[in-house]
């Protein structure tokens, strides 16, 4: 190899490795770029994105929290009310036991007249006992409700044809404004109409004069019907004592021999009932315009409706 190869060998090594550090330092600097967008860029998307779903969990938390905490307070008062329904009628027995054991009766037979009389009560409780269970269990989920589509003018119409003989029998006018049939609602049809019934049957035990209307009502913006109960006022306990364990141990107006529950009571297992299908049962007052004007009472049923086909297309 002469002079001339060697020189040209210098010159190739030379520039091969000037042009290798320049394609080097070219790299670096995308290599860096993109080392920066991927350690970078994705912070800022997760603070610009992600913050407005962290807000909305904190608030859905915060909301949670709170129907936890009214939840709890509704379930202590719904235990302390048990307690009190169940506590009177065992009084009944254990002052009929303590004249059994005292011997404070005046021969065997009326011994055996007080025996029965214990037995009978305890009967009764059994029945209060099954009921509150039953609520209880269809609450927690072990007894399931059958929910179906059911026409809204046939359960109403079965609850006037099982209830207006009751009024009557009091002179208490029952009026039923027939509902659409074309309205359909997602119930247990079983359970809605023992509600009704049993909201019937307390406000005419409670009525002294007026009238029960039963109508019904849809809102075209809410996928609900409200079914209304127009009672008098008076026929609704709105002051029952609700702090019934600090209050004082004393019969309270339930007749002893029947073992029923109070109307307050009856009110909140009923309210339990309609929540577990789906619904809400309130109490609203009202008032129509006449000379003076009427003071009534409106209990409002609000149940899901059966939303059509054609109206989820």
């Amino acid at each position: 190899m002469n002079w001339s190869n060697w020189i040209y060998l210098g010159a190739g090594i030379a520039l091969g490795m000037v042009f290798g550090r320049l394609f080097v330092r070219w790299l670096r600097p995308p290599q860096a770029s993109s080392n920066f967008s991927s350690s970078s860029s994705p912070v800022a998307p997760l603070a610009q994105e992600d913050m407005p779903p962290i807000s909305q969990q904190l608030q859905q938390m915060e909301l949670a929290y709170q129907m936890a905490r009214e939840m709890s307070q509704f379930k202590a008062g719904f235990l302390a009310r048990t307690t009190h329904e169940l506590r009177s009628p065992l009084n009944g027995l254990i002052g009929l036991h303590q004249l059994i054991l005292s011997d404070l009766c005046e021969d065997p037979a009326e011994e055996r007249e007080f025996i029965a009389q214990a037995q009978e009560r305890t009967l009764k409780l059994l029945k209060l006992m099954d009921e509150i269970l039953s609520v209880a269990r269809i609450e927690h989920g072990t007894n399931k409700l059958n929910i179906q589509p059911r026409p809204l003018a046939q359960i109403l119409e079965e609850v006037y044809n099982l209830t207006y003989m009751l009024a009557a029998n009091r002179n208490f006018p029952l009026q039923l404004l027939p509902a659409d049939p074309e309205i359909y609602v997602l119930v247990d049809y079983l359970w809605l109409r023992q509600i009704l019934i049993s909201l019937i049957d307390t406000a005419i035990t409670q009525m002294e004069e007026g009238s029960i209307c039963i109508s019904t009502s849809t809102v075209p913006t809410s996928n609900f019907v409200n079914i209304w109960l127009d009672v008098p006022t008076h026929a609704i306990l709105w002051s029952e004592p609700i702090d019934l364990i600090k209050s004082e141990d004393h019969l309270t107006q339930i007749d002893q021999k029947k073992a029923a529950f109070s109307p307050g009571m009856r009110l909140l297992m009923n309210q339990i009932l309609v929540e577990v299908m789906g619904g809400k049962l309130e109490i609203l007052p009202l008032t129509i315009a006449k000379e003076p004007p009427q003071q009534l009472t409106r209990l409002q049923i609000s149940i899901p409706l059966v939303i059509p086909e054609a109206d989820l297309l």
